[in-house]
């Protein structure tokens, strides 16, 4: 677990304020993880010290294969630690997970950490900046608030079935055809399939975005420039769950982004965009909410940092999701009502990306294209 030297006056403050992470009953050959490190766990393992105090996220991938050439899931949660403080966390076999460890159990290890302290690595600090600029704004409150109630973060989340559908006349009164009927094409397969639903309390409890983006009784102008404009959207974002606390959406940013790009859960990828689309495409708001804007882009400055390349070319840039909401975003900002330390940071921030990526935001934005909005029901009549 040795790294390359780093602060020496960090290392020393780390010896004696950082806090220590042990795991209990790790099988050899699991790969265990911390932040932005993992390991693949030995016979004389037993956990990570020098842990700086903090919010972190502590993973682990079951082993596959001898000598954990191969790997299962990966499954982790979130630990807010304090200075000096010890969390014991226990290796779960039927589940493969990691699971507070018992409170008295806790104590006895804190006060025999010495004995112990043979078994842990320290944490590897020269890493700890980059981890600081993926979770800045993540701190207990959202961890709790975002976290699933079963603290688990999978990267396959147990499901089950809506409604029973074990017989043919569950089947049926789905408007299933029977398990025998044949398939014409993979995606009449999976339309065949039950609805399937999160076991309940292991679904991340991300903020649900409204799918209306305007008011009720909009009239047919408002409703295309709300549809383009998703201020009205995010106020209501901001005023059901984030009420006087806007800069909260960069921690739920943050958390989503850690539980993909660590996590690996992909949902929590889906959510990322989906907010990150919100807030991009919200003209209005970009003019009354500056600094959160500005903090937005030091948070993506740093999560897109921290992606290779070619990622884009398979996830990302498929539907060029990115490119487009990212060239909406700085005509936003190059708005007269935008203070001009955020326009200047905005277009530091295309020069970047656009020399990192080779992204095209000079080109005319689809968005410049007519917009076909779908009306509400008799609003033409009305």
């Amino acid at each position: 677990m040795a790294g390359p030297q780093a602060d020496p006056e960090l290392a020393k403050r780390l010896f004696f304020e950082g806090a220590a992470v042990v795991v209990l009953g790790v099988p050899e050959g699991t790969e265990f993880g911390i932040d932005y490190n993992s390991w693949t766990v030995g016979p004389r393992f037993r956990g990570v010290k020098m842990v700086p105090p903090g919010v972190h996220f502590v993973h682990c991938s079951a082993a596959r294969t001898a000598g954990g050439t191969e790997t299962g899931p990966r499954a982790g949660l979130f630990l807010c630690l304090r200075p000096r403080q010890v969390r014991a966390l226990r290796w779960e076999p039927g589940s493969e997970e990691l699971r507070e460890a018992a409170p008295g159990e806790e104590e006895a290890l804190g006060r025999d950490l010495r004995e112990m302290d043979a078994f842990l690595g320290p944490y590897p600090y020269e890493t700890l900046k980059k981890w600081i600029s993926l979770s800045s704004f993540v701190g207990e409150a959202a961890v709790e608030r975002l976290q699933p109630e079963s603290g688990q973060i999978s990267a396959f989340s147990e499901v089950l079935p809506v409604r029973a559908g074990r017989h043919g006349r569950d089947r049926a009164g789905q408007k299933l055809p029977p398990y025998d009927a044949g398939c014409g094409s993979y995606a009449e397969g999976v339309a065949r399939l039950p609805e399937m639903r999160p076991r309940a309390g292991t679904e991340i409890r991300f903020t649900e975005l409204p799918r209306q983006t305007y008011p009720d009784g909009a009239s047919p102008e408002e409703i295309t420039r709300h549809s383009m404009d998703l201020s009205y959207a995010l106020e209501k974002v901001i005023a059901r769950r984030y009420a006087g606390r806007p800069q909260d959406l960069l921690a739920e940013l943050q958390f989503a982004f850690i539980c993909f790009l660590i996590g690996n859960v992909y949902d929590a990828f889906e959510h990322w965009k989906r907010l990150l689309n919100i807030l991009c495409r919200s003209e209005d708001a970009i003019a009354k909410y500056q600094d959160l804007y500005a903090n937005l882009i030091f948070v993506l400055y740093h999560q897109l940092n921290e992606i290779p390349s070619d990622f884009f070319v398979d996830i990302v840039s498929q539907d060029n999701f990115l490119t487009s909401t990212l060239q909406v975003f700085f005509s936003y900002t190059c708005n007269a009502a935008v203070d001009g330390a955020l326009r200047k940071k905005a277009e530091k921030f295309k020069a970047h990306l656009t020399k990192k990526f080779k992204w095209d935001f000079d080109a005319e934005p689809d968005d410049c294209a007519p917009v076909v909005v779908e009306l509400p029901e008799g609003v033409l009549t009305d």
